[in-house]
């Protein structure tokens, strides 16, 4: 497909980990505007070379709008966010700002001048029980997108998924860096469980929403994701490369499960395999024909085997991505 014939996708908080990833992807298929209000380092001007970076900010709507207005997007994907538990608990303002604020000015101006397709990204975290400011923010993102679809063309959906291996500031990046420093890594909970996946695995749930928004759209869709109990985890990773690791003191909003489907949710929810794997399909406010009877979490879900667990830490995507610690992703 010739670059004339693309369609021209926009991606909020695109010199993010995800962001970048997804542009890398899909500027295969499609023209790529990786939009970002950071520019830490220079990191809009180290955007792939295939797609175009430009600076936004979702706070702004009227940023917002110009981006809109001069990409012309069939797609807008918003992968911008505060995305850490203990940050949004000491920093709620720029939390509720960036999460709740940021995404409804992307759905007001998507449907103010026409993009086919919203998808917003969430999280496990944003699954019932809620038990901290980013969860609540991000579920009020999930309400908002879902409830919007339908009131014009625009096509919304919504992709809820755990912990992306060696994204920034996450679990395995902080490890990183604490290992290199002094060999003996702190971590807040032993036993907490995590879903987890690989960032090739979160693009491919855009991806599939995207491909299937007929199906999909007005609903949430949750990838079947495996678990790692953080123990198991350090101990792979000092089994393997040496070192130590130590309980330190834990994190406001923290707890120790995730839910991918919570209980009430369970009437709502259903399971579909769509390119040949498992989903979990949310519709806030329309009953499941045949509903879930248990919940989704990371008590009850698969774990991964060690040599699974292995293969997440010895295959990071990129060094450049992984060390870069920045205290908002957007």
């Amino acid at each position: 497909m010739t670059s004339a014939m693309k369609q021209n996708v926009l991606i909020t908080g695109g010199s993010g980990f995800l962001g970048t990833h997804m542009g890398r992807r899909l500027s295969e298929n499609y023209s790529i505007v990786l939009g970002d209000r950071i520019n830490e380092g220079g990191r809009l001007g180290k955007t792939p070379a295939a797609c175009t970076a430009i600076t936004l900010d979702v706070t702004n709507i009227e940023s917002v709008r110009d981006a809109c207005k001069k990409f012309k997007p069939s797609i807008v994907i918003h992968a911008a966010g505060t995305k850490f538990v203990d940050l949004a608990e000491r920093h709620p303002f720029e939390c509720v700002d960036v999460n709740v604020v940021g995404s409804e000015n992307v759905a007001k101006v998507a449907m103010e001048t026409d993009v086919e397709t919203v998808i917003g990204l969430s999280t496990v975290i944003a699954a019932p029980p809620i038990r901290n400011t980013y969860g609540l923010s991000k579920a009020m993102m999930e309400r908002m997108f879902c409830a919007s679809d339908g009131k014009t063309n625009t096509k919304f959906v919504c992709v809820r998924y755990g912990n992306v291996a060696w994204s920034t500031g996450s679990v395995l990046a902080i490890w990183k860096q604490m290992f290199n420093d002094c060999k003996v890594i702190g971590t807040t909970g032993p036993e907490m469980r995590r879903f987890f996946l690989t960032v090739k695995e979160a693009v491919e749930l855009v991806l599939t929403a995207i491909t299937r928004v007929d199906r999909v759209h007005g609903k949430v869709l949750a990838r079947e994701m495996k678990v790692a109990q953080i123990s198991d985890l350090l101990n792979v990773w000092t089994e393997t490369l040496g070192g130590e690791w130590v309980r330190i003191a834990g994190r406001r909003g923290e707890g120790n499960d995730e839910y991918l489907v919570g209980e009430i949710e369970l009437a709502y929810a259903e399971r579909l395999v769509l390119d040949k794997v498992n989903h979990y399909l949310i519709a806030f406010n329309q009953l499941s024909p045949v509903p879930l009877t248990e919940v989704v979490s990371s008590a009850n879900a698969q774990r991964f085997s060690k040599e699974e667990m292995l293969r997440i830490i010895m295959d990071p995507p990129s060094e450049e991505l992984v060390l870069k610690l920045s205290p908002f992703e957007t």
